[in-house]
């Protein structure tokens, strides 16, 4: 199938959306016929480019003038799912007569709120990732390994929206951290390393006393997983796939396992992913730590006997409604959950997907620290 066929479907059903939303809220809003065709022409324009934010560079061959596309896209996309959601809201809310002498009011407020939505969430994505703190009680912890520290990155999502300088800052913020470890849980880029190689590179800069290490998310998967592992080993970075390291510490030692993403097996059979072969041959009296991209990888990790396992992938959702239906997929959201021995931290992400926009799921830039606890 070529590029043509998936854009002009997405294309049409896009145009319907939008055809739907200005049939809707148009006739409402206090403009005229003039604002009406202006509004028509905007709406027009989203139809066109909300595509780009993935065929960019497949319509284009000049990378500037796609992440340029891109950009636009991106825009357009975080401001009409919330125009559009918003629109539906009010068009339930006109069923009750009371509030129907109100159409013109309600339909402004859904425009102003779509544009403080987008607006709030554009500042929100754009600003460096935040530190957020979390101690992960374990039990039986040594005692030299009582406040060992790790930092998570997750889900940047390196591509037309998020390149160098964003990822120079999340490394500056990062190393500054001075981790024990780091841990980078998958989907790091959105394209080919021909494309982003240069935006990446950066990560090799990363810097924590026992190393980096990273797992595959799906979006790997996507961009190229084989050539994206060489790149991200080419830069020093340690790619767990279903296998673990045991390292030294202080006289202790800690297991610290890393899976490919949990859909892997779907461009690779041979890449399944693989909890329990992950650990296999590590020490049975050691804690044990799991990086996993997503979620769901949870029920194998207790069943394998880790003590912690840390992921990203759902991006806490990002803003609403959309966080709404991360638990049809995922079993956990975000932040820190128990699963019998397991405990499961889920990362927000510390760059964004999509629309630059984040509402109610600040990104992050994790540190967690390992404390000895008795239960």
């Amino acid at each position: 199938m070529t590029t043509r066929t998936p854009l002009l479907r997405i294309t049409m059903i896009l145009g319907a959306l939008h055809a739907l939303l200005g049939w809707l809220l148009l006739p409402a809003l206090p403009v005229g016929v003039a604002g009406w065709l202006l509004g028509g022409a905007v709406l027009l324009a989203s139809t066109m480019l909300m595509p780009m934010t993935i065929f960019a560079r497949a319509v284009t061959g000049d990378a500037r003038l796609a992440d340029r596309l891109s950009w636009a896209g991106s825009l357009c996309m975080g401001f009409f799912s919330s125009l559009f959601v918003l629109t539906m809201l009010r068009e339930l809310l006109m069923l009750i007569p009371a509030t129907r002498p109100h159409a013109q009011a309600s339909a402004v407020a859904a425009l102003a709120l779509a544009l403080l939505a987008s607006v709030v969430g554009f500042i929100n994505a754009r600003r460096v990732a935040r530190v957020r703190e979390v101690d992960v009680p374990i039990a039986g912890l040594p005692a030299d390994l009582h406040g060992f520290s790790i930092v998570q990155l997750s889900d940047i999502h390196v591509g037309a929206t998020i390149q160098r300088a964003y990822v120079e800052a999340i490394v500056a913020r990062a190393n500054g951290l001075q981790a024990d470890l780091i841990a980078i849980t998958g989907d790091v880029v959105d394209g080919t390393v021909a494309q982003l190689g240069s935006h990446t590179a950066p990560l090799g800069e990363l810097r924590a006393r026992h190393g980096v290490f990273l797992v595959t998310g799906n979006h790997e998967y996507y961009s190229g997983a084989t050539p994206w592992v060489a790149e991200f080993r080419r830069l020093g970075l340690r790619v767990l796939m279903n296998e673990h390291t045991v390292l030294e510490h202080d006289g202790a030692r800690l297991a610290l396992a890393g899976v490919t993403d949990f859909n892997a097996a779907a461009f690779d059979p041979a890449q399944k992913s693989d909890p329990q072969a992950a650990i296999a041959g590590a020490p049975a009296d050691i804690p044990r730590i799991l990086l996993a991209h997503q979620p769901r990888s949870a029920p194998e990790a207790e069943a394998a006997g880790y003590d912690l396992q840390l992921s990203g992938h759902t991006h806490g959702g990002q803003f609403w409604p959309w966080n709404l239906f991360v638990p049809l997929q995922q079993p956990y959201v975000a932040g820190l959950h128990r699963r019998g021995r397991l405990w499961i931290y889920v990362s927000r992400g510390t760059g964004y997907w999509g629309p630059p926009k984040r509402i109610g799921a600040p990104a992050e830039i994790t540190r967690l620290r390992l404390v000895a606890h008795s239960g």
